[in-house]
Parts: C-alpha cells; sequence; structure tokens
C-alpha cells in the first residue's frame, strides 16, 4: 500500500503506508495545518517576474520529504540510524515550512516574526493536529523534530540533512524554482550528491566524500546565481516595496481612524494593529487573505492606499536604480528623487523606497567558525584524505564569499524619465 504524488522535480513521491511511519506521514499530510501549505507560495511575489513561480510550500514539503528519505536509505547502508531518528529527520523534512506566513517570507519582514519559530509551535503544541499526532506516535518524536529544525538535535549529522549550507530544503528548493521560473542557474547534480554524502561518526557531521565536491561547488554556485537572478530580481524586490507600502500605510491609517475596512475580531484586524498574532491566528493566514483584504482597499477613500493596492494588483509596480554611485551622492540623489515624486503630488513617504541589503553574500556561503552546523565539510586528497571545510580547498567556493550587497531606490514608474535624468547626472 502506498500513496503516491506526481511531482514536477522528482516524477513519483512514493510514501509506503503499510508502515507506522508511512501511515504517519500521510496522516501528517492530511492535517489543516499542513494543507493550508497548498495556499502559501513557495517565491512569494516572484511570479511578478516569473509568471509559472505559483508553486506552493506544500510542493516544495513533499519534495524535501523525499531527497530525506532517500539520504537516509543510502546512509542506513553504511551508518548506524535508529529508526526512531529516521522517523524524526523525515517528519522534521516535511514539517520544516509548515510555520511560514503569507507570501512566504515577505511577510515575515514586515510583522517582525520568524516562521520557524512558528513551525516549533506548531509541531511542539498538543493543541495542533500535527502536534497531537507526533504525541500520539511517540513520547519524545515532537521534541526531537523541533530539535532537528533547529539544528541542535543530539546527532548533528542528522539534523543536517535538514537544517544547514547542505540540506534537503535548499536542495529541493534550487531544483523546484529553476524548473518553474524557467531559469536555468539552479540545476546542479543532485544523484551525485546524494551518492557521495557520508556521516564523520567521530566528529557527528556530514561531509562529501572526494569525488563529490565538484558537485557541491555546483550546488552552491547555483544557489549564488538563484539568488542573483531570481530571489533578488529587481521586479520581484520592486512587487515586495509597493506590498509593503501599502501594508505600512494601512497599519498607520488604521491607528488614525481612517478608511481601511477589514473585519474585527479577526487575525487581520491584529496585523493591522501590529499586534503579534498567537499560533492559531497564525496559521488561520494565507496568500489569499492579503489579497482579499488589498482588492477591498483599491476602492478605499484613502487615495495613498487605493492607488499603491492597484498597483499591486495591477502589476503597475516601481522601477527601481541601483544606487551604483560614491556613498556622499546617494543621499543627494535620494533627496532630488523625494522632491521629484512630491513635485508629482505623491507622499515619498509611501512612493520613495530604499531597497538596502548589506549582507546579501550571506545568502551564497558563509564559513562562520561560530555555526558549525552550517559549514560544509568535503574530503580531500587521494593518497592520505583529509575532511576539511569546503572553502580552505575550493577557490570557486572561496570566490563566492566575495562582498555583495544589493542597494537600489525604488518610485512610481511613470517617473522613470524624468528621475532618470537625475540619475544620469549624478
Amino acid at each position: 500500500m502506498a500513496r503516491n504524488y506526481r511531482d514536477a522535480v522528482h516524477n513519483i513521491i512514493r510514501i509506503e503506508t503499510d508502515t507506522p511511519d508511512g501511515r504517519l506521514l500521510v496522516d501528517l499530510i492530511d492535517t489543516p495545518e499542513f494543507q493550508r501549505l497548498r495556499r502559501i507560495r513557495q517565491l512569494g511575489l516572484a511570479f511578478f517576474a516569473y509568471q509559472g513561480a505559483e508553486h506552493s510550500r506544500f510542493t516544495h514539503s513533499l519534495g524535501a520529504l523525499n531527497l530525506a528519505t532517500r539520504l537516509l536509505d543510502r546512509l542506513r547502508g553504511k551508518y548506524e540510524i535508529s529508526g526512531e531518528d529516521r522517523t524524526a529527520v523525515r517528519v522534521a523534512a516535511l514539517l520544516h515550512d509548515v510555520g511560514h506566513g503569507p507570501f512566504s517570507h515577505v511577510i515575515e519582514s514586515i510583522l517582525g516574526f520568524h516562521h520557524e519559530q512558528f513551525s516549533i509551535e506548531a509541531i511542539t503544541n498538543g493543541s495542533t493536529a500535527i502536534g497531537k499526532l507526533l504525541t500520539a506516535h511517540s513520547d519524545t518524536l515532537a521534541d526531537d523534530v523541533a530539535a532537528i529544525i533547529r539544528g541542535d538535535f543530539r546527532r548533528r549529522s542528522l539534523a543536517q540533512l535538514v537544517s544547514s549550507q547542505l540540506d534537503v530544503d535548499r536542495m529541493d528548493y534550487l531544483l523546484r524554482d529553476s524548473l518553474m521560473t524557467g531559469a536555468k542557474y539552479g540545476i546542479y547534480d543532485l544523484e551525485w550528491i546524494i551518492k557521495s554524502v557520508e556521516i564523520n561518526e567521530a566528529d557527528d557531521h556530514l561531509y562529501v566524500s572526494a569525488p563529490g565536491i565538484f558537485a557541491v561547488e555546483d550546488y552552491l554556485q547555483a544557489r549564488y546565481y538563484m539568488f542573483r537572478q531570481v530571489y533578488f530580481h529587481r521586479t520581484l524586490r520592486s512587487a515586495e516595496a509597493v506590498l509593503k507600502s501599502l501594508l505600512r500605510r494601512a497599519i498607520e491609517l488604521n491607528a488614525n481612524g481612517g478608511d481601511v475596512w477589514h473585519r474585527e475580531g479577526t487575525a487581520f484586524a491584529k496585523v493591522l494593529r501590529s499586534e503579534p498574532l498567537g499560533l492559531t491566528e497564525h496559521l488561520s493566514l494565507d496568500d489569499a487573505d492579503f489579497l482579499f483584504y488589498i482588492k477591498e482597499w483599491r476602492n478605499s477613500t484613502d487615495a495613498i492606499l487605493a492607488d499603491l493596492s492597484s498597483r499591486f494588483l495591477d502589476r503597475r509596480l516601481f522601477k527601481a536604480f541601483d544606487l551604483d554611485m560614491p556613498l556622499e551622492l546617494r543621499a543627494e540623489f535620494i533627496g532630488q528623487v523625494r522632491d521629484a515624486v512630491a513635485a508629482n503630488g505623491l507622499d515619498p513617504e509611501y512612493y520613495v523606497i530604499e531597497d538596502a541589503m548589506n549582507d546579501a553574500n550571506n545568502y551564497f556561503y558563509t564559513r562562520d567558525k561560530g555555526k558549525q552546523k552550517d559549514l560544509i565539510y568535503v574530503e580531500h586528497g587521494f593518497s592520505r584524505p583529509a575532511i576539511r571545510e569546503i572553502s580552505e580547498v575550493s577557490a570557486a567556493v572561496r570566490g563566492l564569499q566575495e562582498g555583495y550587497s544589493l542597494h537600489r531606490l525604488c518610485f512610481p514608474a511613470e517617473l522613470k524619465d524624468e528621475i532618470g535624468k537625475l540619475y544620469r547626472s549624478i
């Protein structure tokens, strides 16, 4: 007996249902908390730039489960992995994103939460359908799964399969996002990495055998280019800027008694009051809730909220210019843009947005000795092989650690020519 999921990346994801583990996994998939992930886009607002990027956190989570199962099955042929640990890793791979909010990471930055905390709470809270299933299966399973997602599980090597810089989360989303956006930057040799992953039992961490180092370099470069070309795409970031502006306007209007239609007593009412959400409230929200309110707000009597909502829904996004000029000239240019926007009857507080990310290179590969679980180790040398951190032996990976920052200025696209003249004069 089995349940089969037809998948765009992995073809058929098969879950055996004639074992306790298999039944647990399909029951977890069928919970309301996990089914909600069908209504959370994996790539947030990337569909504004890549029309095919409509895939969900649901499909990605199934893909992560599939990869975790494959890696565990291969590793169990060489290393001792208990049935309990195998179950915990598979469940953690499946549930690692269950706490994501609407539009994935976009809303996190607006409302000030991290999805991992909600994921852990959904797993360990005995009142959720997920929590009840895990507790019924084992007294320790929920805590073990939470520890794996946090990265402090008692066997660090197994936690790294789910939470590290070479984990099933990244392995799946690179291939999936590349396929669904049509951008080919995320393609790498998955099969060779699966074949090459090993466990350093003495130090309890994963490493990649010597023949697999080029596949890992390929994987890290794929991640680098996906961030540069897809996740940091200026159209995607522009859509985020519009969304953040309209939500900030709605929150400020609501605080001052302005025209912001909403239903009282709902989780969204607390969002407008900038109040922290409880777990149940958080899990009640998905992409559709935010879109519903934005559609209502374009009929608002507040001109700014109505205009920003219409721009978002109709894809009339902001234009973005890179602030690739000396630091001493940036403030002058930004001031000129704000003046130009105001002269055109628009409030620069909502229509001039700086999009800055000074630590963008941290999204590629970081070598932080203080975070041992995140380091990628490889076997190096043939006559006397040793296990070393990858950037110590790979010039390609060291190149990914060079500084990269993102600093753009977003403004209404209809002012592109006017502001373009200011830009060229700097």
